[in-house]
């Protein structure tokens, strides 16, 4: 066979007639011959020069026994071969080895000192992880885990005293070790508030339009515990009330018809938009820049005879900008949202940073029609008005959501498994909430809504004061009443529900005043 110089620059080496090559070498590695590798290297001077030499394929000989034989492994590691080192797409020997599922070659490829937290390949993951990939239990239980992450340390802790945090009892590590190292930060801030509030109930937000789908194996289990489906579960939006149950005939919910007076109704849904970080990411220039191109949109509002109105941005300097007391009568009269910088659970997730910038709401000129920009969402789109049909806010919704969608590269961020993607993924799904506010003189005569909410809680309903959740109810024992689904339900369900959950809460509250139950 043809000897070739290990080192050129040497004038007194002298090669011997049957020296090996480098490829004689990486040949006898690959066919795994333990035999014809040790003739190969029973010559002196050593030859780990011509073992590491890489063939056309871009391996060397330890590439090639990593896959074949633990035998070939401790031969070439005897001989001083660098067992660490990357091929051209940055394998290692541990990496090729995991690979082919050869666990003894891992075992041996340990044992003589390779080091099992380079990460390599497209995806950048160490051997241990890759195997995870793969599916190989047995191989990554040969290979070390990566020293613990100070915050997945503080997670285990948290976790032990607050078990109903579903981010806290949800996280992963094994899953956590199996991300790529740039996904890390964005994955960890996704779980900011949780962290930071145990308390929380949900305590993860989505913080990228396509975090719930580039984190699907932990978000997936976190909207399972949640709205109570399958991890497999995947969400449709119909707004088209033709075939619901439960549909009254003529498809008119007219609570005027259960014998109630007219009352405020309310219908929002939270909306994103696609070319911008969700705003638990979002600079302090993200969030003026999403306001300012909201602007073309609602300039075709101001033009359209059936919307009009006006913009009023909070953004000190901004050329819609309303002085305090034009933003507290905003707030007052329930148009525009509060000061979000108060929230530590918002805070914690990012999203009330740099308050009051790239923050306004849009009012239509009846001021029936409503967009708050820059609060928990990019925007909280919604129709109220004081009537007995509840299909009018309905479809004033759904006609403005495609008013403001067509408007040219505006586009709202979807998830093709879970529908309208949301910050909050207990939002997620259809984004909407619909909610009126009616009296229950009788089921709240003790001053509390707790009869109400625990005859709501069956029918799937939500019970808050008139300010939201954790607010007083009203005097006369007013509330506020909800569908609790967002999720895996259409919209056109949510609104029916709202209807059919009206009509059997005024029947148990009639019930209670004859000192009976229904």
């Amino acid at each position: 066979m043809a000897s070739v110089n290990p080192n050129p620059i040497d004038p007194a080496w002298n090669p011997q007639p049957d020296a090996p090559t480098d490829k004689s070498i990486w040949l006898a590695a690959m066919k795994g011959d333990v035999d014809a590798l040790a003739r190969e290297l029973d010559l002196t001077p050593p030859w780990h020069q011509l073992a590491q030499r890489r063939q056309p394929s871009g391996l060397s000989a330890i590439h090639a026994a990593a896959k074949k034989s633990a035998a070939c492994v401790g031969l070439l590691a005897n001989i001083g071969v660098n067992l660490s080192e990357a091929d051209d797409v940055g394998f290692t020997p541990l990496h090729h080895a995991v690979l082919a599922g050869n666990e003894g070659c891992v075992q041996a490829l340990l044992e003589g000192g390779a080091d099992p937290l380079i990460k390599g390949g497209d995806a950048q993951k160490t051997a241990r992880e890759l195997a995870i990939q793969l599916g190989m239990p047995g191989v990554a239980g040969l290979l070390p885990a990566p020293p613990a992450d100070p915050v997945v340390q503080q997670i285990a802790k948290l976790l032990a005293a607050h078990p109903d945090n579903i981010c806290l009892n949800t996280f992963d590590q094994q899953y956590f070790d199996s991300l790529a190292d740039e996904l890390k930060p964005g994955f960890l801030r996704c779980l900011a508030s949780g962290i930071e509030n145990p308390d929380s109930g949900m305590g993860c937000y989505a913080c990228q339009p396509d975090d719930y789908d580039r984190f699907k194996p932990f978000f997936s289990k976190a909207l399972a515990k949640y709205h109570k489906v399958g991890e497999d579960a995947k969400h449709v939006n119909n707004w088209s009330l033709e075939g619901v149950e439960g549909l009254p005939e003529g498809g008119v919910l007219d609570i005027g018809a259960l014998g109630l007076p007219e009352l405020s109704m309310r219908v929002r849904v939270g909306r994103n938009l696609k070319a911008f970080p969700l705003p638990g990411a979002m600079s302090k220039d993200d969030r003026c820049n999403m306001e300012n191109f909201m602007l073309k949109a609602f300039e075709v509002l101001f033009a359209d005879p059936n919307y009009g109105g006006k913009y009023c941005s909070f953004t000190p300097g901004h050329a819609n900008f309303v002085d305090e007391a034009e933003y507290q009568a905003l707030v007052d009269a329930h148009i525009a949202f509060k000061d979000m910088s108060a929230d530590s659970y918002l805070l914690s997730a990012g999203i009330a940073q740099h308050w009051p910038h790239g923050r306004g709401v849009y009012v239509s000129e009846d001021k029936g029609f409503i967009i708050w920009v820059g609060e928990e969402d990019h925007l909280r789109i919604m129709c109220m008005e004081k009537g007995t049909i509840l299909n009018t806010v309905f479809d004033r919704l759904k006609a403005a959501l495609d008013v403001v969608n067509c408007i040219e590269g505006l586009e709202f961020a979807v998830s093709p498994d879970y529908g309208v993607v949301t910050s909050c993924p207990t939002n997620l799904g259809t984004g909407m909430r619909a909610s009126l506010h009616i009296a229950l003189p009788n089921l709240t005569a003790d001053g509390t809504d707790s009869k109400a909410k625990a005859i709501a809680k069956p029918l799937g309903l939500s019970v808050r004061g008139l300010g939201g959740e954790h607010t007083p109810i009203g005097a006369d024992g007013t509330v506020d009443i909800s569908p609790s689904a967002r999720f895996c339900i259409t919209e056109a369900k949510i609104i029916t529900a709202l209807y059919k959950g009206i009509a059997l809460l005024k029947e148990a509250d009639d019930a209670e005043l004859q000192g009976s139950t229904p």
